[in-house]
């Protein structure tokens, strides 16, 4: 593995993008330039668990049935925390580990 700008291995720095969900990504953003993998997890971290923040405000304000705001919420948290816990294993075992859409959207920003 190599040394990141700010001076974390890439693996290190990968995981590190996912452990404050979206915080930590656009931190990496920031202080990240130059490496493909760390940018890329970055990137992946601010679409996945933005996008599921988003959700779960949504279904906070448009709680109709409260039965079926349960079972969506409840679904969206065991969904991030699964895709959490994923997501960092895979960064730290040094793996570009690639979600479906969230991934290729990731791609096509860390290779601008």
């Amino acid at each position: 593995m190599t040394k990141t700008s700010t001076g974390l291995q890439e693996n290190v720095a990968g995981l590190l993008c996912y452990v404050l969900i979206w915080i930590s990504a656009i931190i990496f953003l920031i202080l990240e330039k130059d490496n493909k993998f760390v940018r890329f997890h970055a990137y992946q971290s601010l679409v996945v668990f933005g996008s599921l923040q988003i959700i779960s405000i949504f279904t906070f304000i448009f709680k109709l049935i409260p039965v079926l705001y349960g079972i969506i919420t409840g679904g969206i948290w065991i969904l991030s925390f699964i895709l959490w816990v994923v997501l960092i294993v895979k960064a730290a075992q040094g793996f570009k580990y690639k979600l479906p859409i969230a991934g290729d959207i990731a791609e096509r920003w860390a290779n601008k």
